[in-house]
């Protein structure tokens, strides 16, 4: 079993992470575009079990990963599975049917633009993620792959490079979690709107 110890921070912009791996030597790969489709459980509430299912396309290549419940209240540890869908186009629509027919239901697209780093630290390789996530703004992301034996060597790695970069407020929430609460604000807002103008509406019709 393999475990995914990650942090999380939202930046105003890129530039400080990117200087700070400049300082370090380390290359930034190319900007590439991420789409990841989430899938909800037909017997079992993923928001309530803190799991998540969902299929990333990449370019070409399709991957379905599951993340199990985080296991602390202070970073994003938890149980990853990654599984490569092959290289074809059609495969993540496939793949989505196969999901659909078992009873799965797709519940929202995540975007992201996304250029990548991997770091040495304290003898671990930490892979940096710069992220323009739309609509949410800027994160920049520390992730580094760990046994069960080995999570609080790599939680302490991965903080102490947070450090060192200035990353400092930290966003456990996942970009999903992030983009619903955004949707559901602007759900509840154009409500209010709605009967702000029907209010006024009736004031003038009196």
């Amino acid at each position: 079993m393999k475990y995914e110890v990650e942090q999380k921070f939202p930046v105003d912009d890129l530039a400080m992470a990117e200087h700070s791996l400049a300082a370090m030597e380390v290359e930034i790969s190319g900007a590439r575009i991420e789409v990841d489709v989430y899938y909800a459980h037909p017997a079992r509430d993923f928001a309530a079990t803190d799991e998540a299912l969902r299929i990333r396309r990449v370019e070409r290549r399709s991957l379905l990963t599951y993340k199990g419940p985080k296991i602390d209240a202070a970073t994003k540890t938890r149980q990853e599975i990654e599984l490569p869908l092959g290289t074809e186009e059609s495969s993540a629509a496939a793949w989505g049917e196969l999901l659909e027919a078992l009873g799965f239901r797709p519940v929202a697209e995540v975007r992201k633009q996304r250029r990548k780093a991997m770091v040495p630290w304290q003898g671990r390789q930490v892979e940096v993620s710069l992220d323009q996530v739309e609509p949410l703004g800027s994160f920049v992301e520390l992730e580094s792959v760990a046994a069960p034996e080995d999570v609080e060597s790599a939680k302490a790695c991965v903080a102490s490079l947070a450090a060192t970069m200035g990353l400092v407020k930290t966003e456990r929430r996942s970009y999903l979690e992030l983009l619903l609460e955004a949707s559901s604000r602007r759900v509840i807002l154009s409500a209010a709107k709605d009967l702000d103008c029907h209010g006024d509406s009736s004031l003038r019709s009196e």
